[in-house]
């Protein structure tokens, strides 16, 4: 899809700075990736709490040495300004994905959440203001509908807040749509739902469904799902951020707007298993082992997601890739070819986030 990007002509023809914060993280590396494949120089700003060194290395594998060498790294963290004004000098575009994500992290421990999601966030706003970007692109998050219950999922109609990660992400979207107010900042929030995709970290304390649920298959460890089954979600493939944030950075059409990035596609937790059953087999020639298991409905999760992605696609011409299963085939592809498999085990007991 990225290789038939509709900017890559005008990408191509000029060189431009951006800055990718949590550069070492999951969607942050793929952002990489894209954009030092369209010959582009890319700050990266990363603290490593969550980013992995890994995910860099695997990123310089994938361009040539001389797009490599349009990238550097600024080692610095999102809650000290001073590393903020540092990463954004001489910048165009600033790509904003550093957080800490997961809602059961956030019930732990609020404050760090708050210190990360919500200071940090200001810190890159105010840098990003002094320094005169021509954008700030943001990584919002379908928590911000919150009890809303009604589907599919529009953009102007946010319920109250279920985990204070969603209060976070909902207190980014209000500074984003102040500093657009009173410093003319051009933001724009890109409201994730449930990414996946190469890259996914599986060994944190809050792993996410999908590579927790390969990581298990591939391990004939049990696969552990939450209530009945029918809990649905919109899964979203990483390549579909991508090319959200960089229509989003370079759109005309962007100013203090805020937009879905999904599929607009439902797929509950049983059918999301039965679907990843079939590409184990297809990937790696046998039946899984693993049996599944029962547990209960997570605090703070909503029960079904499903997004309407007419306002992106009229504003930005974001185009999805529409079939989960292919992508889910090439996520237990790449998790499957990864070393970190062998010979691992994972503690079951950990959350799993939707």
């Amino acid at each position: 899809m990225l290789q038939d990007l509709k900017l890559r002509p005008l990408l191509k023809s000029k060189a431009e700075i951006w800055l990718v914060t949590g550069v070492a993280g999951f969607i942050g590396s793929n952002i990489l990736e894209t954009l030092l494949n369209l010959d582009q120089v890319v700050v990266g700003l990363d603290n490593f709490s969550t980013g992995r060194r890994q995910n860099l290395e695997d990123v310089k594998g994938c361009v040539s040495e001389e797009q490599w060498s349009r990238f550097r790294l600024c080692t610095g963290d999102i809650r000290e300004l001073r590393d903020c004004h540092e990463a954004v000098k001489g910048v165009s575009f600033v790509l904003h994905q550093a957080a800490l994500g997961s809602v059961p992290r956030s019930i732990d421990d609020p404050i760090l959440s708050n210190d990360n999601n919500v200071s940090g966030f200001l810190n890159m706003l105010i840098a990003s203001r002094d320094a005169g970007v021509k954008s700030f692109t943001y990584a919002a998050s379908s928590s911000t509908y919150g009890e809303h219950t009604a589907l599919p999922k529009m953009e102007d109609t946010i319920g109250r807040p279920l985990s204070p990660y969603a209060v976070t992400k909902l207190v980014n979207e209000l500074y984003a749509e102040v500093f657009s107010r009173c410093y003319g900042v051009n933001t724009v929030g890109l409201r994730y739902f449930n990414v996946f995709g190469p890259r996914q970290d599986l060994n944190g304390a809050y792993p996410a469904v999908i590579p927790r649920w390969i990581q298990a298959m591939l391990r004939d460890e049990p696969v552990r799902i939450l209530g009945d089954g029918k809990t649905s979600r919109d899964f979203c493939f990483v390549d579909n951020a991508v090319q959200a944030n960089i229509l989003a950075a370079t759109s005309d059409n962007r100013t203090n707007q805020v937009f879905n990035v999904a599929v607009g596609e439902q797929t509950s937790l049983s059918e999301l298993h039965n679907s990843l059953k079939s590409n184990f087999t297809k990937i790696v020639g046998r039946e899984t082992q693993s049996e599944l298991e029962s547990g209960d409905q997570r605090r703070g999760d909503v029960r079904h997601s499903l997004a309407s992605i007419a306002r992106i696609q009229e504003y930005l011409g974001y185009e999805p890739i529409v079939r989960v299963a292919n992508c889910l085939f090439l996520t237990m592809k790449w998790f499957a070819s990864q070393d970190c498999l062998s010979g691992h085990r994972c503690d079951s007991s950990n959350g799993i986030s939707l």
